[in-house]
């Protein structure tokens, strides 16, 4: 165990050997107090990876639920591995204090000025210091800290990427701020808002209104989702708010679905190899680091090429299974196919044969391997 000093921090009984989740103590003097965190580090933490970051207010009751649905969805794949780190308010009192603003312009004061300061000038650099971390940064609050999570939108460069709203208790003037703010951006933002049917009144109205604004926005760099629960009230809407708000924003992460295949890919006119390349560079744009393509996107697109007989796609994926897939038979599956339907069995029949002393991946084996070779042997004679 180790003690780290940056700048004013220091985080102390620190340790990333396995998966974690730790209160720890941070030492602030943007606050001039020490204030507990908790750190949620990924099982699978390692050196040649990095990963977003998701910073959790009230996490004294809304981290275990972050967690839960940040290890549930990257087990599947469904989101990047990430590290969540909570900020404890336990007392109203204090929590009162760190959402501090001015009645009159509804813009931070006092102590909520200089919370603003710590999340941003010293919790996020100990983090991006101290761990391998992606420019993917979420954040996520309920009522008040919901409304104090969207300050870090006005800055000239925000601080966050994505932004999830439970149930926010708006300050005054905050949802015209946000509809024009969002209606600006020239970069990618993501933005969640939840209510629900027995939220307090007041609060779900206002909120209600925000949606119809933005709900209007034509801004194409904004994806903007919205959820008003039947069967919720203002407490119990977050455990439905989470998953639902995680599952949207990394929908593009996720792997291509059934349905996307068959109501988009097969609908195509343009080749199913472009709309790999494309949904991957959208990830890299989006989140901030590349994803390496997963075996079961390859063959959704394998399938779609075989059925769009656009050939000249086969050998591109076998470019990329090259690099993605370096010790699998992947290359000379989609090279040998190429070969075979661009009528040269020689160079078809040499890729099959090279394969078999690849590794197997998904049903590409061995043997597989070897009955495409004896077929083209039996088909010419050889």
């Amino acid at each position: 165990m180790k003690k780290y000093v940056m700048l004013l921090v220091v985080f102390v009984s620190f340790a990333v050997a396995n998966a974690q989740t730790k209160i720890e103590k941070i030492e602030s003097k943007k606050l001039n107090e020490t204030r507990d965190i908790q750190l949620y580090i990924p099982e699978g933490y390692s050196d040649e990876k990095v990963y977003p970051i998701i910073v959790v207010l009230d996490a004294h009751y809304l981290f275990e639920s972050v967690v839960a649905n940040t290890r549930y969805y990257s087990y599947w794949n469904e989101m990047p591995e990430s590290i969540v780190i909570g900020i404890n308010q336990y007392e109203k009192e204090s929590r009162d204090r760190d959402c501090m603003y001015d009645d009159d312009n509804g813009l931070p004061k006092d102590k909520g000025n200089q919370f603003f300061e710590f999340i941003g000038m010293e919790l996020i650099p100990f983090v991006e210091k101290n761990y391998n971390t992606a420019n993917f940064k979420m954040i996520i609050g309920h009522d008040l800290t919901a409304n104090f999570a969207n300050y870090y939108l006005f800055k000239e460069v925000p601080l966050f990427d994505a932004y999830i709203n439970l149930s926010p208790y708006f300050a005054p003037k905050m949802e015209e701020r946000i509809a024009t703010r969002l209606g600006e951006f020239e970069t990618k933002k993501f933005y969640y808002l939840a209510t629900a049917e027995e939220d307090t009144k007041k609060d779900a109205q206002r909120i209600r209104a925000l949606n119809t604004s933005l709900s209007a926005l034509k801004n194409e760099n904004i994806f903007y989702y919205y959820d008003d629960f039947t069967e919720a009230d203002h407490n119990s809407l977050a455990v439905q708010a989470i998953p639902r708000a995680m599952s949207q924003i990394f929908s593009m992460y996720r792997p291509i679905s059934v349905k996307e295949y068959k109501e988009t890919i097969l609908e195509l006119k343009t080749s199913p190899y472009l709309y790999l390349a494309d949904k991957y560079e959208t990830i890299k744009n989006l989140f901030g680091f590349e994803k390496r393509v997963s075996v079961n996107d390859f063959m959704a697109i394998y399938s779609a090429v075989r059925k769009s007989e656009k050939i000249d796609d086969l050998k591109l994926l076998a470019k990329l299974a090259k690099k993605e897939y370096p010790d699998s038979a992947l290359f000379h599956f989609f090279m040998g196919e190429f070969y075979e339907k661009s009528g040269e069995p020689k160079k078809a029949l040499r890729m099959y044969q090279n394969g078999f002393s690849m590794n197997a991946i998904d049903f590409i084996t061995k043997d597989l391997m070897l009955d495409k070779a004896a077929k083209i042997k039996q088909d010419f004679g050889w």
